[in-house]
């Protein structure tokens, strides 16, 4: 970082997080969220899509039931991937980097797959469109750093509104496109989100609080003053400083800031200390260091959780919806290709509506833990009645609840995971978490759908009681409540 020495009188001082609470949210952070919201449009497209092309392509191609589980498992395994290893890049080489590559990769290999000739040519291209979708919480994180601190929840909660929007997007896309036009068609309309985001990248901003992390304090500040002309306010006076400046002038400040300096104080000389690039291996270990393993194992398991039972609540409204009598019968087993897939996917997709504007709500005034915590177990008391036979009314109203809550529980665990690292980790913890979540997501259909299927519909909603009650005891047990605070830029800064 950069080591800042007074050379004449004292002056004020300022960080980050006061330099945003100063502006509030304005203009400026619009165009980031709509920037950062296409990101995630494009992930919600691309993942929605596996609902309706793999059933075509069985049937076009003569796949068996496995062959086709393979389309999707494949883009899970790529994510995992890519979300650990996006996360590494960058952090160590900047926030756009790292979604610039994600969006080549997602949108190049999207689109390519339209014209995939055979099957295994399609299964590398989806592994590919996997690798770039793992760079979803590098947008997420670039976000999140340009929020102030006291409405931060309530703004990540909207910016995850954006994948209420692609899930609904993309069932409307296929409801259009598909009975007229083919599942090739789709593939090619779902990628113009991805292709949307290289469109505008020239002008969008690096995270002032990652360059001030690497010691770039003059583009750092460039980027402060222009945010600050754009919402027609003015930065807080003096020279901004950092953690670690803080600390080790023995004077700790309780958010997160950097070393900048006011690019018109000529009495301050920098020395600059960039911040050293971190290898896999190397941050990984971090992650599990003395002052991050409690937050970072506690972490895996929400994520896991929030994961397994998400997804699995999805395909259980198809599977439980008509009722346990059609257990094991083909009319659950078989995919529909039909309208009525669409009807129902598009449908569904509104449940998640009611659980964006609950996590919205309460985020902020109740808090991360108690806010992600209560409403895991609220989903594990509406599953609950599951457990027995229930008649169609009923299973589709607790199905509803359940899925309001968990999808409520996903949108905050994505706010709460950034705001739990410094900015030096942050992306490679959020990217680690998730790709555990992607493991969550892949082994749901392989253990507890393929329970209903095999007539065991009690062991698999117990199943997902447990899964549910563990991630709310993990929530508890977190170390930080970070509603309202500061973000910390170094490890050091966390103690």
């Amino acid at each position: 970082m950069a080591k800042l020495t007074q050379m004449g009188s004292g002056s004020n001082t300022f960080t980050v997080d006061d330099a945003l609470i100063s502006q509030g949210f304005g203009y400026f952070q619009v165009l980031v969220l709509a920037y950062a919201g296409m990101g995630w449009i494009s992930e919600a497209t691309e993942m929605m899509l596996l609902s309706f092309v793999g059933p075509s392509v069985q049937v076009q191609w003569n796949l068996s039931s496995h062959e086709e589980s393979l389309i999707t498992s494949v883009v899970f395994v790529g994510m995992l991937i890519g979300a650990y290893s996006w996360g590494v890049v960058s952090d160590n080489y900047g926030r756009r980097v790292g979604f610039l590559f994600t969006a080549i990769v997602t949108s190049g290999a999207g689109l390519l797959s339209a014209f995939a000739p055979n099957y295994i040519s399609l299964l590398l291209l989806r592994f590919v469109v996997g690798i770039g979708l793992g760079g979803g919480p590098v947008l997420a994180s670039w976000f999140l750093e340009f929020v102030p601190a006291p409405n931060r929840g309530t703004w990540m909660v909207i910016f995850q509104g954006f994948w209420t929007i692609g899930t609904i997007l993309e069932a409307s896309l296929a409801w259009a496109v598909m009975p007229k036009l083919g599942w090739r068609w789709l593939l090619v309309f779902s990628s113009i989100p991805s292709f949307l985001l290289l469109l505008f990248y020239r002008i969008v901003p690096e995270s002032p609080r990652y360059l001030c992390m690497k010691g770039r304090t003059s583009e750092a500040m460039h980027i402060l003053e222009k945010m600050a002309r754009t919402n027609r306010a003015t930065l807080p006076p003096g020279v901004l400083v950092s953690d670690i400046r803080t600390e080790l002038d023995e004077n700790p400040h309780p958010s997160e800031s950097t070393n900048l300096i006011n690019v018109q104080d000529k009495k301050t000389k920098v020395v600059d200390e960039v911040e050293p690039k971190t290898g896999g291996i190397s941050a990984f270990s971090k992650l599990l260091s003395p002052e991050l393993i409690r937050s970072t194992l506690l972490l895996w398991i929400t994520f896991f959780g929030n994961a397994f039972s998400y997804y699995g609540i999805v395909l259980l409204t198809s599977e439980l919806s008509g009722g346990s009598s059609n257990c094991a019968s083909e009319s659950i087993i078989s995919h529909s290709v039909g309208s009525s897939l669409y009807k129902n996917v598009f449908i569904s997709s509104f449940a998640e509506v009611p659980g964006l504007l609950l996590s919205a709500t309460i985020v902020d005034r109740l808090g991360r833990k108690l806010s992600m915590s209560a409403m895991l177990f609220i989903s594990c008391a509406f599953l609950l009645p599951l457990v027995v036979e229930q008649n169609e009314a009923i299973t589709t109203i607790l199905l509803f609840g359940a899925r309001v809550c968990i999808s409520g529980s996903f949108n905050i665990v994505y706010v709460y995971a950034p705001e739990i690292y410094p900015t030096s980790l942050r992306t490679t913890g959020v990217g680690t978490a998730s790709s555990v979540g992607r493991i969550g997501g892949m082994l749901c259909p392989l253990v507890a759908v393929a329970l209903v299927h095999g007539c065991h519909q009690t062991i698999a909603l117990l199943l997902f009681e447990l899964v549910l009650f563990l991630s709310g005891m993990a929530v508890i047990f977190f170390p930080l409540e970070t509603s309202g605070k500061g973000l910390a830029d170094s490890v050091r800064s966390m103690k």
